[in-house]
């Protein structure tokens, strides 16, 4: 039986803490999208363009607009060897800081260098902002909830912030010939980053962290207010527990030890992570995003203030599409079925887009473009449903805990490296190739959904803990590689859909009691949770038991060990 009190932060505890978290986390994403989408408006603006004649050449402009993504590998790059040290809190309060910078430099430029520097410092920032969320965040949210929550953030708030970056730039490009045209929205990103640092430093750090640090009373306290229970009721004290199993289970969090496979297989992890990333990128997908004002007056021919506006309603859609998903994730689809639609949809399009890309320019077919324009917002819209929060999300749940810093940096700065050389060729390929580049793209989406359905395990309805069970289940089934799909659908789920523990929990007396089960411990909280029920157990089951009880770490008890049907 527990007593005492459950902590807070703010005076929120439990569900209310775990939705402020992700409001912080989005309002970051928010400012992510934003800083992704604001040159893309402003790139067709005369005034911003008189100021800075060098966006007129093609490979100036994809270098200019490409210096924010390579920031952002910069700063996921040091995250590598940073992010464990500053903490996930530590590490997104430093890239928000950074951003806010960034904006300000920018924004007071009267210079294409100062410009270009801004735009680097701010990238940095997000890098690592997007390099600390997605750990921090999964780390903190309970397992029903944290893939609507995730998509939220990975997915609703980046479009979000892309959608207010072009009405804005919309709104505010009347005011021309005005500096204020494109100076105004270049600080207004302030809007959400400063917001968003004010409330994550009064927020609590990741548990997991924490224990990885050996911070074990702070991690208790902080588990204690996300789950509202007492620091010494049953389930915090199970679920430290369980998290101080994974860590001592697996290798020492350094970065060498993403290199590394092992029974945990953590280069196998990292490489899925690296690629979910690099397979965004590759969809075509910032071809739009960072260009889109500017695809509808060169590729579609629309006139400037026009071009604005359909770029802002297009960002509108993707935001909408980007929310749907939410209602749907963990609920009926998991990450592979919706990455693997929208795959396919995108392919669809972009070979729809060639179609009419030839037509148009060809033979000088008006209509054509029209026909393109329908085809670029649906194109937006399989996007948000199957990868604009997914890869974010799937990646950190991928990784193990003691490599889950620096294996979701490299996952980020994979990210980051993928788009910048998009980014970067865009312009030229549509300069020299034409209605081809949207062939190119066809071509990746069409490889992508075998990629997935092959290589990549479901983790919806999982616990961070589980996943690694799947991965050491696999490495036992011949070839890991393939075989991890298979350990993930045959693998028993802890917890339903509802976050409440399955029949495949045993953790506890009670559902020992009621298998007709008993486990022959006393009830005090030291002996329940270091005990483990009476199923049946192999030679290494009760060896990880007795390491467990001697360590004072319980063993998790479901898919370690196999529950039969006499049990």
């Amino acid at each position: 039986m527990s007593t005492g009190m459950h902590t807070h932060y703010m005076g929120l505890a439990g569900g209310a803490l775990q939705t402020a978290i992700a409001f912080a986390a989005g309002l970051s994403f928010v400012a992510f999208g934003y800083g992704q989408g604001d040159l893309g408006g402003l790139v067709v603006e005369s005034d911003f363009n008189n100021f800075f004649p060098q966006f007129s050449s093609p490979i100036h402009f994809g270098s200019i607009v490409a210096t924010w993504n390579i920031g952002c590998f910069v700063g996921a790059f040091f995250t590598i060897f940073l992010g464990d040290r500053l903490g996930r809190k530590g590490t997104v309060v430093t890239g928000l800081v950074l951003e806010t910078i960034g904006k300000i430099i920018q924004c007071s430029s009267f210079g294409i260098g100062q410009y270009v520097a801004g735009r680097m410092i701010a990238g940095i920032g997000n890098g690592f902002v997007a390099s600390g969320i997605p750990a921090w965040q999964a780390e903190c949210l309970k397992t029903h909830r944290r893939g609507t929550l995730l998509l939220v953030s990975f997915g609703s708030c980046i479009t979000l912030g892309s959608a207010i970056s072009y009405w804005i730039v919309y709104a505010l490009s009347f005011t021309q010939p005005s500096s204020a045209a494109w100076r105004v929205p270049i600080i207004l990103a302030a809007m959400f980053t400063i917001p968003a640092l004010l409330i994550i430093v009064f927020m609590p750090e990741s548990p997991r962290w924490l224990l990885l640090k050996g911070r074990e009373q702070e991690a208790m306290s902080v588990l204690s207010a996300l789950n509202e229970l007492p620091v010494d009721h049953e389930d915090t004290r199970r679920e430290i527990l369980q998290i101080k199993y994974a860590v001592k289970h697996m290798a020492s969090s350094q970065p060498s030890q993403v290199f590394s496979n092992g029974e945990y297989r953590h280069l196998h992890r990292t490489l899925l992570a690296v690629g979910l990333q690099v397979m965004q990128q590759f969809t075509g997908i910032n071809i739009f995003v960072q260009y889109l004002a500017a695809m509808f007056v060169v590729q579609l021919q629309y006139e400037h203030k026009l071009s604005i506006l359909l770029a802002a309603c297009c960002s509108t859609e993707f935001f909408l599409a980007s929310v749907g998903v939410v209602f749907v994730i963990d609920r009926f689809w998991g990450r592979r079925d919706l990455t693997c639609f929208g795959s396919s949809g995108m392919c669809f399009c972009m070979v729809m887009l060639a179609i009419f890309s030839y037509i148009g320019l060809e033979h000088s077919e008006p209509w054509a473009f029209k026909a393109m324009t329908a085809f670029l917002f649906l194109y937006c819209t399989f996007f948000a449903i199957g990868w604009q929060g997914m890869s974010w999300m799937w990646a950190v749940e991928l990784v193990p805990l003691s490599i889950r810093g620096p294996a979701n940096a490299m996952s980020t700065a994979a990210n980051w490296l993928s788009n910048f050389i998009v980014v970067l060729c865009a312009p030229i390929m549509f300069s020299n190739i034409t209605w081809k580049t949207y062939v190119v793209f066809a071509v990746t989406n069409f490889c992508f959904v075998p990629i997935i359905y092959f290589f990549y395990p479901e983790t919806g309805a999982r616990s961070l803990e589980e996943v690694d069970i799947v991965f050491k289940s696999a490495s036992q089934r011949g070839n890991p590689w393939l075989s991890a799909v298979t350990a993930a659908k045959q693998e028993p789920k802890w917890y339903d859909k509802n976050g409440e523990p399955t029949d495949s929990y045993g953790g506890s007396e009670k559902g020992d009691m009621e298998k007709g089960t008993s486990s022959g411990h006393s009830s005090s909280p030291e002996r329940m949770f270091t005990a483990l029920p009476t199923y049946p157990r192999s030679s290494m089951d009760q060896r990880l038991e007795n390491e467990a009880w001697h360590d004072h770490v319980a063993a998790p008890a479901p898919s370690i060990r196999r529950m039969h049907s006499d049990a």
